[in-house]
């Protein structure tokens, strides 16, 4: 019982204080690409192949992304640049931050993502949850 009085406790803390902890050092592009996940269980790391039919580049594609990154609960674009945008997407419980960053490679004709937690140990799976939301907004809708 007081194990578990504890726990709450702290879980209350966590919620009122918002701990946000402390931005990534390896955000950004080094030597062309996004960091790599270092584990899967709170980052989250995907290229999309842009297809150059009908204009579409990486850069379009990492642009057409904004309004719905904008759109997302608790998210706010903190740094954009050309070919580059960096946001961060706070829960609304407990204020937990996730760093989400895109990257238009022209080079090889992606678009690479990554969504990494700032603290804890797993991220109930959030940051792949809100990369398949943009993988998906990235989908043309089919021709009626």
């Amino acid at each position: 019982m007081i194990y578990l009085l504890q726990h709450l406790a702290v879980l209350l803390s966590l919620a009122l204080f918002h701990i946000v902890g402390p931005v990534p050092i390896d955000l950004g592009v080094h030597d062309g690409a996004l960091a790599p996940c270092a584990t899967p269980a709170h980052c989250a790391r995907a290229d999309w192949p842009i297809q150059q039919r009908s204009g579409d580049t990486p850069q379009s594609a990492l642009e057409s992304l904004i309004p719905v990154i904008e759109a997302m609960g608790g998210t706010k674009v903190v740094e954009r640049a050309e070919g580059y945008l960096h946001a961060t997407a706070t829960s609304s419980l407990f204020g937990f931050v996730d760093d989400l960053e895109l990257y238009a490679d022209t080079e090889h004709a992606i678009l690479q993502a990554r969504s990494v937690s700032r603290l804890g140990d797993s991220d109930l799976g959030v940051n792949s949850k809100r990369l398949e939301i943009l993988r998906k907004a990235l989908i043309p809708a089919p021709s009626a």
